[in-house]
């Protein structure tokens, strides 16, 4: 998933949804704040600008399957956790860029 951080959430929303031909939902509960398409393919969200390390520029987020092991692993690689969490988590690399980290779902 890419997220990207907007001043009109509204008018982001909008112009997404009009370009990639895909609905921008709500979020709820644990997916955190904002919208985001729930179409194949990778997911585009959208939220309201804030102070954090994704709220400036796009973020892409990439799926592990342990979120722990993986956080860890950005540790000792050098990088940093900014914003530990249960199913997702914001890191910056060993160059300070900031990048999501996300559970992916169990397999059934």
């Amino acid at each position: 998933m890419i997220e990207f951080p907007a001043d009109d959430p509204a008018r982001a929303r909008r112009f997404w949804e009009e370009l990639l031909g895909a609905k921008l939902q709500a979020r709820e509960g644990a997916d955190g704040e904002g919208w985001q398409t729930h179409s194949p393919g990778a997911a585009v969200g959208v939220h309201s600008r804030g102070r954090g390390p994704g709220d400036s520029f796009s973020l892409p987020y990439f799926a592990v399957g342990d979120l722990p092991e993986a956080l860890n692993q950005v540790k000792a690689l050098g990088g940093s956790v900014i914003h530990p969490g249960e199913r997702w988590a914001i890191c910056k690399d060993s160059e300070g860029t900031p990048f999501g980290l996300a559970q992916a779902p169990l397999e059934a």
